[in-house]
This record gives structure tokens, sequence and C-alpha cells, in this order.
């Protein structure tokens, strides 16, 4: 019997857009899941959400939670429950060295984004610092001015401005 052919690429599932509006990210992880079998199915499906997820440390290991995966429509009673604590697949090295920078100072773990990659489902974490208010209108600020700018920039290469 010949093997099934694997999917190829990247394709994301969810993504957190506001983890980069209300944290400043200083680096990021690739770590796979450890799922059953329905989550993966409602993952396929694009069902996910990322809102009010955050990774913690627990026994020498990272584990995600508050992440929605709804229930599998087509599932039995083996379905899932949607918001359980999920492991988080990472290295020995980078675990160590996440637990180091998590201990030392105001840093948190929040989840990027869900995709495949090439067939395995992995999730993107974010070793974030909090953003105080004044730095998100900063950050605003600084985004409307350089769409202001772009705006001209592009009037003046048509001739007009």
């Amino acid at each position: 019997m010949a093997p099934m052919p694997r999917e190829k690429g990247r394709k994301v599932v969810a993504s957190n857009r506001k983890a980069r509006h209300d944290y400043a990210i200083l680096d990021t992880y690739e770590a796979g899941m450890a799922l059953t079998g329905t989550e993966v199915k409602s993952l396929r499906a694009g069902r996910a959400s990322l809102v009010d997820a955050f990774a913690q440390e627990r026994d020498g290991e990272i584990y995600l939670h508050g992440m929605h995966i709804p229930e599998y429509a087509q599932g039995t009673w083996t379905n899932h429950e949607p918001r359980r604590t999920r492991k988080l697949l990472l290295n020995r090295q980078e675990i160590s060295r996440l637990i180091g920078k998590l201990k030392e100072s105001g840093l948190t773990l929040v989840p990027l984004s869900v995709y495949f990659s090439d067939g395995w489902a992995k999730v993107e974490i974010g070793l974030a610092k909090g953003k105080k208010s004044y730095d998100k209108r900063q950050d605003l600020a600084k985004r409307d001015a350089d769409r202001e700018i772009a705006k001209v920039a592009g009037r003046r290469g048509k001739g007009m401005g």
C-alpha cells in the first residue's frame, strides 16, 4: 500500500493579532502540540481561537492554556474538551532557556499563531513584554504617520502632488 502524500507548505489556522498590539515580542519559537484526533480534525477545518490564550511553565514543561478548539462536528463520545490545557513540544534546551527568561523578569509567553507546517500542527509562541498604554499610542501614531507618508509618496509618484 502506497503512503498517503504529505501536504507541503504552511497553512495558517488562527492568528492572535491583538498580541502584537498588547505586547512587545522579543523572541519567537515554533512548538508542536500534543493533540487528540478530533482536535486535529477541527483544526484542519480551520476552527480555532487564540483569544485569552497563554503559555505557562509547569513541572519543567510548557503548557498552552485557554486556546479554544471547538468540538469536531462529526465527533462522537470521543470528542475533546474545547479549552483543555495542551502540552507544547519543544527541545529540552529551548524549554530551559524559556524557563530561565520567564523567571528573570516580567516576561510572558503568548501564542501568536496556529498553523500546519508540512502536515504537522504547530503553534508560534512569542516571548513577550507587556506594553504600557502610552507605548500603544506611540505605535498607533507612528503607523498613521507612515501611512500618510506612503500616501503622499504615492501621489507624488503619479504626478499629482
